[in-house]
């Protein structure tokens, strides 16, 4: 039991059982941190929901096959990423459309807004336009570690790989992101800043250096 009521393994073993309402309790939890790996995984709106959505309705019907290995969320997670990989790939052949750039936008990032509007929307544009250059693993490799926070052994869950394999994503990923966001500001970098804090770090001591990469 949580404070909240039975724990997600629980209200899972009940969605199995045929509780109408235990799946939507799970979803009503983590909804939100969902919608925010769809939503900096694809970088489109309409695709991110769309991904959402064909990965919780995949969740609702494969719960028999949750067999509590993992945390529901890690698995439910892993569910996510692959869905926006799906649809990263359909949609390769299809050129990239431009991000919309609306104050709406910046709230379904799960961003707060700064003293500067239009600097913030800048920002938030240019990384996930520099994280769709990323190859697919890279990108939720970044995403999950980088601007979820997930631990490295929790992304390794998530993405069913090896902990040495997300650190390296991880690592390479940075460094291709390093010269496309150099052009961001580094020096007192806001709480509510897009930028993969690593990629911050990365910036930070290549200023301090000096050096043009």
């Amino acid at each position: 039991m949580t404070d909240e009521g039975p724990d997600d393994a629980t209200l899972m073993a009940r969605h199995v059982a045929g509780d109408p309402d235990a799946f939507g309790i799970i979803v009503q939890r983590h909804r939100d941190r969902l919608w925010a790996v769809a939503i900096r995984t694809l970088g489109d709106r309409e695709e991110a929901a769309d991904a959402l959505q064909d990965a919780l309705v995949s969740a609702f019907r494969r719960a028999e096959s949750y067999r509590g290995d993992a945390a529901v969320t890690t698995w439910m997670h892993r569910i996510v990423v692959n869905a926006c990989l799906d649809r990263i790939r359909r949609r390769k052949a299809r050129p990239a459309e431009p991000l919309p750039e609306d104050e709406d936008r910046m709230e379904e990032l799960g961003e707060t807004l700064e003293e500067d509007p239009a600097a913030a929307l800048e920002e938030r544009s240019a990384v996930l336009q520099a994280l769709r250059t990323l190859p697919e693993p890279q990108r939720a490799a970044i995403v999950l570690v980088d601007m979820e926070g997930y631990p490295v052994e929790e992304a390794a869950r998530i993405l069913d790989c090896a902990v040495g394999t997300i650190k390296s994503r991880c690592a390479r990923g940075r460094a291709k992101l390093l010269p496309l966001l150099r052009h961001l500001r580094t020096g007192n970098q806001p709480s509510g800043s897009a930028v993969p804090p690593a990629t911050v770090t990365m910036l930070d001591e290549q200023r301090r250096g000096g050096g043009d990469g």
